[in-house]
């Protein structure tokens, strides 16, 4: 009976939920190669201009008191092809225009129409235009009520560019090639369908109800296919003796079951968790983690006068940098010490401190001696040359070397340090463990000893995808069988109690 009612649940799991699993698998592999859509902070400085440093005339001290920001919360780039100052550290905060210290007030239309245009190097009168008033599949990360008036430009080669009228940037940029990218991987996997997704809290318990009942319905066929499994080979098939009871579908959805049912149960749950659908566990877990973990942050920027910068000039810092073609200056600070970090076309930085040469990087035993005193002595640092099983990157992009600075408290945080930048690029500490191995471990294998050889992670991963994705088509067509005979016996019912209507009236 209890075996029975395991197949009846089973079964009847499989029906609903076979195109489900059908999605996930195949798309899993998509998501290996193709992102979302996005701008990116490395695909905006692409499109930024070079600074012109004849052109930058304002000094930061005058910046930040017509911004009225701290001169080390400024950064110099460009808008509108022009030079300026930028208060904050994303996009949408006021802008100086360095050349004329005049303040960027209402983003005109033609502004607008300028922006698409010098993201692409086409003119806009090649493109066609129309408003976004609603989220489409492109915008749907995207906060439209804050960025509205929105603009869309797509061109005849497949570009489109969003431009927001209320902050002048460009906002969402895809192309013929990323938009069927993520019709082969992220929208389908993450079930990123606009009619559903522009409705978060519905999507959201979508996801989590169909991994959760998917990881309940694989797991019972794991325990299905264990117990008919007869290692003495007691059933007959084709004459022969066989471990397996089945045949057809039945027995390769069996095989498939035993040979990556375990995976399949795996990558469900693990789908599950990267919605958070404990947040009160989460929640406790950060209560019992307090305030008490060392602002290495704030430590490694130290106190900073914010006349420092007076001593050289940003058009000063572009002519020592000068031929390299430098994006953005950040102004900041390391242990005190005023600095710019000038960002180049390529993705690099420099560091250009107030008085000397500009030099690739910091030091990393300063860097060392800085987080050491900040932690008073409750630190552990060394330099790490290759990514270990917290700081990890297929795609290579994450900085190596780092400085790996550990504290030696009950939760043991983990602060990954760019020595070109001085910043934390990473950090990890032990209360992430459950998003670290149930999720990113089980989902995405980026175990380091997997992970850090590649094509041998894109070998396993994907047999272990192609193996899924044949299990759900075998459920798929065993589903379809099922739901046939049901419709045939209601079709034969619904025609017999027909004719028998029909005996009666003769």
């Amino acid at each position: 009976m209890l075996k029975r009612s395991l197949i009846f649940i089973h079964r009847w799991l499989g029906v609903a939920l076979c195109v489900v699993f059908l999605l996930w698998f195949p798309s899993g592999i998509g998501m290996m190669y193709f992102p979302m859509p996005s701008v990116t902070q490395a695909l905006r400085l692409e499109r930024l201009p070079v600074l012109d440093a004849s052109k930058v005339t304002l000094s930061p001290a005058e910046a930040a008191a017509k911004l009225g920001a701290d001169p080390d919360d400024l950064r110099l780039s460009s808008f509108d092809g022009r030079p300026a100052y930028r208060a904050g550290r994303g996009d949408g905060g006021p802008v100086l225009y360095a050349d004329t210290g005049e303040e960027q007030g209402e983003v005109s239309t033609d502004m607008v129409q300028r922006v698409a245009s010098a993201w692409t190097g086409q003119p806009v009168s090649t493109a066609s235009v129309e408003e976004v008033t609603e989220a489409d599949q492109w915008t749907l990360q995207t906060r439209l009520g804050e960025l509205s008036p929105v603009f869309k430009y797509s061109w005849p080669n497949g570009e489109q560019v969003y431009v927001s009228q209320a902050t002048g940037e460009v906002v969402q940029y895809t192309t013929t090639a990323s938009r069927i990218g993520a019709y082969l991987g992220p929208i389908p996997h993450w079930f990123y369908f606009t009619p559903l997704r522009k409705h978060g809290p519905e999507w959201s318990r979508v996801v989590i109800w169909s991994s959760g009942i998917g990881t309940i319905a694989a797991i019972v066929g794991v325990v299905i296919g264990l117990w008919m499994y007869s290692p003495s080979q007691k059933y007959r098939y084709a004459g022969a003796s066989t471990s397996i009871p089945y045949r057809g579908q039945k027995r390769w959805h069996t095989v498939f079951g035993l040979i990556f049912g375990v995976a399949t149960v795996t990558y469900a749950f693990s789908g599950m968790l990267s919605m958070d659908p404990f947040p009160s566990f989460n929640d406790r877990v950060q209560q019992r983690r307090g305030g008490g973990t060392t602002n290495i942050f704030r430590a490694l920027r130290g106190e900073l006068d914010p006349a420092a910068f007076d001593a050289k000039h940003p058009r000063e810092a572009l002519e020592q940098l000068s031929p390299l073609p430098v994006k953005e200056l950040e102004l900041t600070s390391f242990a005190g010490d005023a600095v710019y970090l000038a960002r180049l076309a390529d993705g690099e930085t420099r560091v250009v401190p107030m008085k000397g040469a500009p030099h690739s990087g910091f030091d990393h035993k300063e860097i060392v001696r800085v987080v050491s005193a900040a932690a008073e002595g409750r630190m552990t640092t060394r330099v790490l040359n290759q990514y270990d099983r917290y700081y990890l990157d297929r795609t290579r992009r994450l900085p190596l070397p780092v400085v790996l600075a550990e504290t030696t408290s009950e939760d043991h945080t983990r602060y990954y340090i760019d020595p070109s930048t001085a910043r934390v690029v990473q950090t990890y500490n032990s209360s992430n463990w459950v998003n670290r191995w149930l999720y990113n471990g089980l989902h995405s294998l980026n175990f380091p000893w997997l992970y850090n050889y590649r094509p041998l992670w894109d070998i396993v991963v994907i047999t272990l995808m192609v193996g899924g994705t044949a299990l759900c088509v075998t459920s798929l067509v065993l589903a379809w069988r099922v739901l046939g005979r049901k419709l045939a016996r209601v079709l034969n019912a619904k025609s017999a109690g027909e004719a028998t209507l029909s005996e009666d009236l003769a």
